[in-house]
């Protein structure tokens, strides 16, 4: 039977996670997978322990732009978006090896600048490049995958009603960054230079594994859409209050001049890389961490109560 192309969904159609989903379904594991697709990272054993890992792309004009930000910057960043997927499982990254496309007229110095941005990032937290691959791409793609040691890995599926919403990092200013940028515009600096250099609080992930938070993730897409990763994984709903948010002065400017909600940029800007958790209620929060929601019984994230009816977070293939 031939099967008629245009019958079929494109990835377009079903999304991103509806694409991880159907090829999960086509993904084994073995003994070695303590924990497969569907968190920020694997968990993986081996015959003298276990680690972390996670894969991440970046590609030039989606993910970054060359007359936006240097090589160092798009080092840092490619580096900081992969550390932060173990940050939000608790861990610390310690190995990365990074697959690089690039056209052939692309300046040599260019690369080696962007490998420098790599390694500032990556000494943050103590990890290194450990290797990995060249080819020629028709424009920059950089494949990354991270390795780390999580001593207990927090997933996304641990949420329980009663639990405290709560986040650390910075919310909404790489958004405002990028709405910034795309209008032509190089201020305020505090917006544009978080678009272009992503800072993951690094301390915060283990600091929330210790403290026993009960399911954490990390603010790539937006937050309200990684809320609805932990809502649906854990089967509970996740309320937010508008009230409970500090917003940025830079993203209250960028807001302003483009007659928008500055709340917008919080609740739905992708790239930021903070970490949201939630946390028994009995639990003190560490340090760094702020309270900004609860969770219940139910499905979906609202906030203060209601459907938010402001932009949708990222979408891949939209």
């Amino acid at each position: 039977m031939t099967v008629n192309a245009s019958d079929q969904p494109t990835i377009g159609d079903i999304g991103e996670f509806g694409l991880i989903d159907r090829l999960t379904d086509h993904i084994g594991d073995n003994r070695h997978v303590l924990l497969g697709p569907g968190d920020d990272a694997a968990h993986v054993s081996t015959n003298d322990g276990s680690f972390v890992v996670s894969t991440d792309l970046l590609v030039e004009g989606r993910h970054f732009r060359r007359d936006w930000s240097t090589a160092h910057d798009v080092g840092r960043k490619a580096a900081a978006s992969n550390l932060s997927d173990i940050n939000a499982m608790g861990g610390v990254a310690t190995a990365l090896t990074v697959g690089f496309g690039a056209p052939a007229d692309l300046p040599v110095a260019w690369a080696l600048e962007m490998v420098q941005g790599f390694e500032a990032e990556c000494a943050l937290v103590g990890a290194h490049i450990v290797g990995g691959d060249v080819t020629a791409s028709d424009s920059i793609v950089i494949a990354v995958t991270a390795m780390g040691d999580a001593p207990r890995p927090v997933r996304r599926s641990g949420a329980l009603p009663g639990d405290v919403v709560a986040y650390a990092g910075d919310l909404g200013l790489a958004a405002a960054g990028f709405a910034t940028l795309s209008r032509g515009f190089r201020s305020p600096k505090a917006a544009v230079e978080a678009h272009r250099v992503p800072h993951p609080p690094y301390a915060a992930g283990p600091q929330a594994a210790r403290a026993g938070a009960t399911s954490m993730t990390d603010v790539s897409d937006g937050l309200i859409a990684d809320l609805a990763h932990i809502a649906d994984a854990s089967g509970v709903a996740i309320d937010l209050d508008s009230s409970a948010f500090a917003i940025p002065e830079a993203v209250s400017t960028v807001a302003e001049a483009l007659g928008r909600q500055a709340l917008d940029f919080v609740l739905n800007g992708g790239d930021s890389y903070a970490l949201v958790a939630t946390f028994s209620s009995e639990t003190a929060l560490p340090d760094g961490w702020s309270p900004i929601g609860t969770v219940a019984d139910g499905t979906g994230v609202t906030v203060d109560g209601e459907t938010y009816d402001g932009p949708a977070g990222h979408q891949h293939f939209r």
